[in-house]
């Protein structure tokens, strides 16, 4: 049988479900269940909600009630919440004691998908969370991407791209969580695959909010240069002291700075600049004071 595709939605996923099944509750019906009956998803991928957004929705429920049931499926004597936690939360700082659900026979990764397609497609989880709901999905499923990607009705390099977002350091997908740099910013970091440079290029590319445009050159011009058929030799690991002397000089200057060591007592100073602007200030300073 042709597996269901899930990019229409989550109706695509919940279409043909209505199975019966035994219990307190039928397959497909709707129902009245208190909250305190309902157990949370532990396939979630969402991992954070906005205090804001569920106040909002919290005083929209007083006023108008619940107008869409949650999704929930029965296990023994309670229920596990499928889909509409956002709703849950709310209705219970509302005060409801009950809500309206529909009852789904879904096995686990039926779950996991209906969480996946809800988030991605309605609420819209940030670059990390979905990098790790899909990486969740893949690992406990032991499906690939391409298959995934099919399921979900998603393009595979968008799913690819979105996974490959768990290699970069954890400041660096703190940085995306947190929506100090985007995606794309992310995926040009990927490319530099020492720690401490990638860490601070993040952290250059938050202070100077560098376009993703302008953050890719800067990948680019930092790679190292061709080592000409001959082995190179290593380079020293960048000290704390001289990682406080490039961020107190890209400060100072405003520019983009770098220290590149070659050797014990070699390297380079690295000074970049994005405009005709930055060049002329940064050309008084190394001139110094007229004479």
């Amino acid at each position: 049988m042709e597996k269901r595709r899930l990019g229409r939605g989550l109706d695509a996923l919940l279409s043909g479900s209505d199975n019966g099944h035994g219990g307190t509750a039928v397959a497909g019906e709707s129902a009245r269940v208190a909250v305190d009956q309902i157990d949370c998803n532990p396939f979630q991928p969402r991992k954070a909600f906005d205090d804001e957004e569920l106040s909002a929705l919290s005083e929209s429920i007083r006023t108008v009630g619940i107008l869409q049931p949650l999704v929930v499926r029965q296990i023994g004597e309670r229920f596990q919440l499928i889909a509409g936690e956002r709703r849950l939360r709310a209705a219970q700082s509302a005060g409801f004691n009950e809500v309206p659900v529909r009852v789904v026979d879904f096995n686990d990764q039926q779950v996991l998908e209906a969480a996946l397609v809800e988030n991605i497609q309605r609420t819209d989880l940030n670059p990390i969370e979905k990098a790790q709901g899909f990486n969740d999905y893949l690992q406990r499923f032991k499906m690939t991407h391409e298959e995934l990607a099919r399921r979900l009705g998603l393009d595979r390099s968008t799913l690819t791209n979105l996974v490959r977002l768990l290699e970069l350091q954890p400041e660096v997908q703190s940085a995306v969580r947190v929506g100090q740099i985007s995606a794309s910013h992310a995926r040009a970091l990927l490319s530099v695959t020492e720690r401490a440079r990638q860490v601070s290029m993040c952290r250059e590319i938050i202070a100077r909010g560098l376009s993703v445009h302008a953050t890719e050159a800067l990948v680019k011009e930092q790679k190292p240069e061709p080592a000409g058929g001959k082995e190179r030799e290593p380079a020293p690991e960048k000290t704390a002291h001289v990682q406080a002397i490039e961020d107190d000089l890209r400060h100072k200057l405003a520019l983009r700075v770098e220290i590149r060591l070659r050797g014990k007592d070699r390297g380079q100073v690295i000074l970049g600049f994005e405009s005709n602007d930055d060049f002329e200030r940064l050309l008084e300073v190394l001139r110094g004071p007229a004479a």
